[in-house]
């Protein structure tokens, strides 16, 4: 993939699918708070952080690279 479509791709990626993403953490969250009533705030602080890094792993072959030049 060229560096051109991995740009356009990068930008389509945070400005669709982080928000999207960010939506199904929170509902997670609050799925659990539901089920399980209040966690401990160092739990949810491991789930919001195992979330954050599990979105980027299969996407940093689209982001690596983007910020130099053509």
């Amino acid at each position: 993939m060229d560096l051109k479509t991995r740009k356009r791709l990068s930008l389509l990626i945070l400005v669709l699918g982080l928000p999207a993403y960010v939506v199904i953490a929170v509902s997670l969250v609050n799925w659990m708070d539901a089920t399980w009533g209040r966690q401990p705030i160092w739990i949810e602080l491991l789930v919001y952080v195992g979330l954050g890094i599990a979105w980027i792993l299969p996407l940093r072959r689209v982001f690596s690279g983007i910020g130099r030049s053509e």
